[in-house]
């Protein structure tokens, strides 16, 4: 048996949306599902039973920084990731290679791996499909992630071919080099741009593989909206019905939207929490800015009817002040609704598929446009 199961429980009449549960050996989560991001173990500045009651099932934690620091021989020596990120429930990690290519100092990359300097002390370091897998089997996640390589979204053909031909080199070597997969599954990620032929190809070759899982990688790198969709539409119904499908590092809620209407069942994003800590709130009329002086004196919640931590306790004037005071509390505040606002657009997604008005949803929930600001596509901070 495999380490995690997908069972689908209902479909929706009108689009591909699903219904569904994930069965890791560490519980289980309903899809479509939301998972917090914990980058370096943790996520940034809210309390691991906070996110649980947020309604948050899965999270998510980086190969990348913690092979950097602390290092995942230390997490192994304290217990795995479970234990060191005190969260009892499932967790996935990525494999490091986005990070890889966006953040590091990129020195050379062949068809063996990658050779980067540490953004940390500078150390060269030299990453390969067989060395993701021992620090991800290292770490002990559930769900585990295939090394690909992810070029920019502008990135020409050529650079595009050789990176689906290099994911898909080194998705073997992640197979072979897998040394639990009784107890952790991994996926592969399918690449390859814009480009509908060499998405078809990154596919059906994985496919063949026969992973637990399958992400779909390369998207919100600045493709644009239409292009993402359109990329989602002709890639999700290429995967088997059977198994999980992930959009990786996905993102505003109407980009989650319409990757549900496709059939994608899992998510991840830095938004709720990045965002939180720079006081920009998410609420289904849309974005709060809590450093604006019009909330000093605003005795309301940050959205009414939210139902979590903040909402209930803290007032908009509040949370504003902690902000200006330099105060940790503000952040964690923010954290908290945006997760919680995530999980409850999730929940009542799931709760409209299983009453089969799904499309209904779509057609008239507010957030279910909410996208990037005008501000935010210029890349100016929110």
């Amino acid at each position: 048996m495999p380490a995690v199961t997908y069972q689908l429980l209902q479909r929706d009449p009108a689009t591909r949306a699903r219904l569904g549960r994930v069965q890791t050996p560490h519980g289980c989560f309903d899809t479509p599902a939301f998972m917090p991001v914990g980058t370096q173990g943790t996520i940034k500045g809210v309390l691991p039973d906070h996110v649980a009651a947020t309604g948050s099932q899965c999270i998510l934690a980086n190969t990348y920084h913690l092979m950097l620091r602390p290092g995942e021989k230390v997490v192994a020596d304290l217990g795995d990731l479970h234990r060191f990120m005190a969260w009892p429930g499932p967790i996935l990690t990525d494999s490091g290679g986005f990070q890889v290519f966006s953040l590091a100092d990129l020195n050379k990359i062949n068809d063996d791996g990658v050779t980067f300097r540490s953004h940390i002390d500078g150390a060269s370091i030299h990453l390969t499909p067989a060395r993701s897998m021992q620090v991800q089997n290292d770490l002990g996640a559930d769900i585990i992630m295939a090394f690909d390589e992810c070029p920019p979204a502008d990135a020409p053909l050529e650079y595009h071919l050789t990176a689906v031909e290099r994911t898909l080199r080194w998705a073997r070597v992640c197979i072979e080099a897998h040394a639990r997969p009784d107890r952790q599954a991994l996926f592969g990620i399918v690449q390859g741009g814009t480009d509908q032929a060499l998405r078809e190809r990154c596919a059906a070759e994985l496919i063949r593989m026969d992973f637990p899982g399958y992400a779909i990688g390369g998207l919100a790198v600045g493709e644009g909206f239409e292009a993402m969709k359109s990329v989602l539409g002709f890639v999700t119904p290429l995967l088997p019905a059977d198994k999980p499908r992930y959009l990786m590092g996905v993102g505003y809620p109407r980009d989650i939207i319409s990757a549900v209407r496709e059939g994608v069942d899992m998510f991840d994003c830095v938004l709720p929490t990045r965002n939180g800590r720079n006081a920009y709130a998410f609420t289904a009329s849309g974005p709060i800015r809590l450093r604006n002086a019009q909330y000093q004196r605003d005795t309301g919640p940050i959205e009414a009817g939210c139902d979590c931590y903040a909402c209930q306790h803290f007032t908009r004037g509040a949370i504003r002040h902690y902000f200006f005071a330099s105060e940790m509390l503000g952040p964690v505040l923010v954290s908290v609704h945006n997760i919680r606002f995530y999980q409850r657009f999730m929940a009542d997604i799931r709760r409209a598929i299983a009453g089969g008005v799904f499309d209904d949803f779509c057609r008239n929930d507010p957030r279910c446009s909410l996208g990037p600001t005008e501000t935010q596509l210029k890349g100016q901070p929110p």
